[in-house]
């Protein structure tokens, strides 16, 4: 099978390449003022960034992309709404089954992510006939944390930096996954939030396995309460998760309206992905369930051994 290594050298650098572009000549103008010193500052954190992106564009135009639409019958546009019924009843298997084969393990982020990056390699090899290699390495911050506060993680694909901004417990697993997709070039939230979860899902690997059903169970719950916190509890208190995942799945019901600058930084992010081809946040939680329920209905979508499990 062929191999393709994407060296992602961004990854690897002590500071975020991509905060170092942006923040880097702000931060040497205020310091050091416009001197021969602060224009080198400039100059080698653009050019750092830019060499990079370049080596992994360069070897991203040999990677062969996921054709959603032949390979599981949905995509962005083509989405079958998952009835009431079909979601409640889903969420009582989810609930059983997270239940049941619950595992306390709990690895660092990092081996977590390595694990989930292996996984993602070999699943997407079964639908691309390519054995793609990236980086696994996350970070903990970068300025995308300040902008996007209601975000948990996000990926420059350019340079392929992730950073995840807070621990996220039982949904980790697939909160990396989101992300390493991203890093091989997939910039829909939706392809992002369907290869995850087929990939995990279909594992073998326990940690992997619970995290990904937790984030499709989670994703339910957002879609019946229509994004109210406190609706939201409501269903997930009365779900019947043992207590040690209960917790994870009761969202913070806010004291007070949402801050004006936060909730406008959301709806512009909403908007940009309007205006590139997706169906705005939706995708995150309405979308992914029904690409799922339509790739399970539809009937005309391949089947490959790979998706034996969803």
């Amino acid at each position: 099978m062929e191999r393709i290594e994407i060296p992602n050298f961004a990854t690897y650098s002590p500071v975020s390449l991509t905060d170092l572009m942006v923040g880097g000549p702000v931060a040497a103008r205020l310091l050091l003022g416009v001197t021969p010193v602060g224009r080198a500052i400039q100059t080698a954190a653009f050019l750092s960034y830019a060499g990079s992106a370049l080596l992994d564009w360069a070897a991203r135009l040999g990677v062969r992309k996921v054709e959603f639409e032949r390979e599981f019958g949905a995509d962005v546009h083509r989405l079958v709404p998952m009835p009431r019924e079909a979601r409640e009843a889903e969420i009582a298997r989810l609930v059983e089954a997270l239940n049941e084969e619950y595992t306390a393990e709990s690895p660092p982020r990092q081996e977590l992510a390595l694990r989930a990056n292996a996984r993602l390699t070999d699943y997407l090899a079964t639908l691309t006939g390519q054995v793609v290699e990236t980086s696994a390495e996350v970070r903990g911050m970068t300025l995308a944390g300040f902008l996007l506060p209601f975000a948990h993680g996000a990926c420059d694909i350019v340079s392929g930096d992730i950073a995840i901004f807070r621990d996220t417990g039982v949904f980790e697993a697939h909160i990396l996954a989101h992300e390493l997709v991203h890093r091989r070039g997939y910039f829909k939230e939706l392809h992002a939030q369907v290869l995850s979860h087929l990939a995990l899902s279909t594992s073998g690997d326990p940690v992997l396995v619970q995290s990904t059903r937790a984030e499709r169970l989670n994703r339910h719950l957002q879609t019946l309460s229509d994004e109210d916190p406190t609706r939201h509890r409501e269903l997930a208190e009365r779900a019947g998760l043992r207590p040690e995942l209960a917790e994870a799945f009761l969202p913070a019901v806010p004291k007070s309206p949402p801050h004006p600058i936060s909730d406008g930084l959301r709806q512009l992010y909403d908007a940009r992905m309007r205006l590139t081809g997706q169906n705005g946040l939706t995708d995150y939680w309405q979308g992914f369930t029904d690409f799922l329920w339509t790739f399970q209905t539809a009937g005309e979508a391949r089947q490959p051994r790979a998706h034996a499990r969803v």
